[in-house]
């Protein structure tokens, strides 16, 4: 049904169809009820898209995840922020376009997705340090926020989580539980949040008087695996600690140390970063730094929605706080 069939069946213009519809004012209130009494009979509801094309936007945000198919099906941090992202743009009355794709694929086709009127805004789950597609998105003039702040760049809108203070007060509990040799697997260095997880690792040793010692960090890559083969790096330089800058990293490290015939927490104390479901389930359960990933993902909605009905705003930034999560891998209650 259409409005020329609704127009058909009341006997009035499209036109005033579309008037009533839209609720203008200067309509007939007898032919108002007329419309809206076959309406209501024939359950029509507009076009949404159409609606929203004619009026220039078109209620859609895009969610763009520049890890990679796969990334989303093996890191749970993703689903997560996708849940965030859903449940505001439904609260919102938006829609969601979830973009994803490998990076070069990225490179070659942003600024078509920026030009092509699909989309009002984008969020972009990036956590590189030169992201190529948030690059082009800050030459155009497509609005939109960074799940993860951004370096160097201050017109570039962000929300993020406090890294650095998380991981800060997670070695700083490591270190007041009596543990001297505390290592940590870091993120991948080119990622915003790796960089932050080791800056808060090292301004916890400062915090002590503690010199840094490289021996004891390694380079993960956010993954179980990698978590698994750099713990196993570790393992001959006796950490009596170690500091995982992810929880799925985590996992793999509680692997490699129980293979290596060791004890957590008794000979080695274990904790993470992000408090994802499965953390309170390991055995032992995993002491961890809660980050709030579905407030993120909604806080990005209405970010995003602000920017784009005030695109003449200054830049937004949101740094949300972290928890520590202290269970028993750490080998003691929070002190």
């Amino acid at each position: 049904m259409n409005l020329e069939e609704i127009a058909e069946l009341t006997g009035v213009s499209r036109s005033t169809v579309s008037r009533v519809i839209n609720n203008d004012p200067n309509v007939n209130e007898s032919t108002r009820e007329r419309v809206w009494a076959i309406v209501r009979q024939v359950n029509f509801h507009p076009n949404a898209a159409a609606r929203g094309l004619a009026a220039g936007r078109t209620r859609v945000l895009g969610l763009v995840i520049p890890m990679g198919v796969s990334a989303l099906f093996t890191d749970p941090y993703f689903p997560i922020l996708i849940q965030g992202v859903s449940s505001a743009c439904n609260a919102n009355d938006q829609s969601v376009m979830l973009w994803l794709a490998e990076p070069e694929y990225e490179r070659r086709t942003i600024r078509q997705i920026m030009h092509s009127g699909l989309i009002d805004g984008a969020i972009v789950a990036s956590m590189l340090m030169d992201d190529p597609v948030v690059q082009a998105l800050a030459e155009g003039d497509l609005p939109f926020i960074l799940v993860g702040r951004h370096p160097t760049n201050t017109r570039v809108s962000y929300v993020d989580t406090d890294n650095l203070d998380g991981a800060r007060k997670m070695v700083a509990h490591l270190l007041r539980l009596g543990r001297s040799r505390v290592a940590t697997i870091t993120g991948p260095q080119n990622m915003i949040a790796g960089a932050d997880r080791l800056a808060g690792y090292s301004a916890a040793l400062h915090d002590r008087g503690l010199a840094v010692d490289l021996e004891l960090i390694v380079e993960g890559d956010f993954t179980e695996a990698g978590g698994y083969s750099v713990m196993q790096r570790l393992l001959p330089r006796r950490p009596d600690a170690v500091f995982v800058a992810s929880d799925i990293m985590a996992v793999g490290a509680l692997r490699a140390i129980r293979d290596a015939g060791l004890r957590v927490p008794e000979e080695i104390a274990l904790a993470g970063f992000d408090d994802m479901p499965f953390a309170e389930r390991s055995e032992p359960p995993l002491t961890t730094v809660r980050q709030p990933t579905v407030r993120m993902g909604s806080t990005a909605v209405e970010m995003l929605i602000d920017l784009i009905e005030h695109p003449d705003s200054a830049p937004h930034r949101i740094i949300l706080p972290t928890e520590l999560v202290v269970r028993k891998s750490c080998g003691s209650d929070l002190q």
